[in-house]
């Protein structure tokens, strides 16, 4: 349900602020984080909030029982029951998440903290474009690797989907996660030795990853989940996932060209 902005900007003008109801959990051992949440968006967006606390859990299971509802926060506007905070959110016109969603935002971040990393670390230890380059793609791989070190069977579970090493040999699945990461760390170092150690490795992955991830959505069709950010991830498989095994793959020939010239 879109908000009405022309109505609030004249209830704005006029000095009186739209008011709205809030129902949410506020417990001596509970205090419901999206009823906070609610209350701090309502406040942003002009309203001013009548703030009703449910302080036990027995007030709570009558009140969802009144109101036919299974969670709270509860948003109610012009006697008209809004919803929880999501409800709330596309009430105001932002954009939610829903399950089976995709979005690009986890890797967005991960090679946006990567890039200014690798700017940090020039701007400490010195070096050009082409060292920040070098610097960008190892964190970048240290930071993915972390992703999925968090959840190395939620990893699997994903990865296995489409990785043509991985479904022949399941053992690879559990290994690529530090496999990755002790990749990343070891081009990080600049050391003739650890970083030439650390190419074979990332080609290795980053072809298998980039051929799986092309036959899989280019050939076979299929829309699948990137296991690039960790088990339960909402990022598609597609260009960006191609784009971390090339970025591997490149990073590993570099690094043996530039040390061995």
């Amino acid at each position: 349900m879109p908000l009405d902005r022309s109505e609030t900007n004249r209830d704005s003008q006029s000095g009186t602020a739209q008011t709205a109801t809030l129902y949410r959990m506020v417990m001596p051992g509970h205090l419901c984080p999206f009823g906070v949440k609610s209350k701090a968006l309502l406040e942003r967006e002009g309203y001013a909030v009548d703030d009703r606390h449910l302080t036990s859990r027995e007030e709570t299971d009558a009140f969802q029982s009144r109101h036919g509802v299974d969670t709270t926060p509860q948003t109610f506007i012009d006697g008209e029951r809004i919803g929880g905070y999501d409800e709330l959110r596309e009430f105001f016109g932002e954009t939610v998440l829903r399950e089976g969603d995709t979005t690009y935002r986890p890797v967005v971040a991960i090679f946006a903290t990567a890039f200014l990393a690798a700017l940090a670390i020039t701007l400490a230890a010195g070096g050009g474009a082409v060292a920040t380059l070098e610097r960008f793609v190892a964190v970048a791989m240290v930071l993915l690797g972390l992703q999925k070190l968090q959840d190395v069977e939620g990893f699997t579970n994903t990865f296995l989907g489409y990785d043509l090493l991985a479904r022949r040999e399941v053992r690879y699945a559990y290994f690529y996660p530090y496999l990755e990461t002790g990749a990343g760390l070891l081009m990080l170092t600049g050391a003739t030795l650890l970083a030439l150690g650390a190419a074979p490795v990332a080609l290795v992955i980053g072809t298998i990853g980039a051929v799986s991830v092309f036959k899989a959505v280019w050939i076979d069709r299929r829309e699948l989940k990137c296991a690039c950010v960790g088990g339960g991830s909402s990022v598609p498989l597609g260009f960006v996932s191609l784009t971390e095994n090339l970025m591997m793959a490149g990073m590993a020939v570099w690094m043996v060209v530039s040390q061995l010239a």
